[in-house]
């Protein structure tokens, strides 16, 4: 499952997103893609369950899909934007 994590404030500026944690001083800029899975994770996913919800929204083939969110959430990770781990 991954999980939001961190005191991350986000807000829509125009299509994308742009979110800063106060603690660690760092800014990330999202995409309309990013946006929209940062707003998936609002609740805890899996990274098929974000895959399908964005198959499901998208022109996208599943595999390029799993391909970009898993890098997505790589990065979010390096910021410390998403922790990833079971339900416990």
């Amino acid at each position: 499952m991954i999980y939001r994590d961190g005191d991350w404030l986000a807000a829509k500026v125009g299509d994308e997103m742009v979110m800063m944690s106060a603690t660690n001083g760092n800014y990330i800029g999202l995409s309309p893609v990013g946006a929209r899975i940062w707003e998936l994770l609002e609740t805890p996913r899996s990274i098929e369950a974000l895959c399908r919800a964005l198959v499901s929204e998208y022109d996208v083939d599943p595999a390029i899909c799993r391909a970009e969110v898993d890098s997505f959430i790589a990065t979010l990770g390096q910021h410390q934007a998403v922790r990833i781990g079971d339900a416990s």
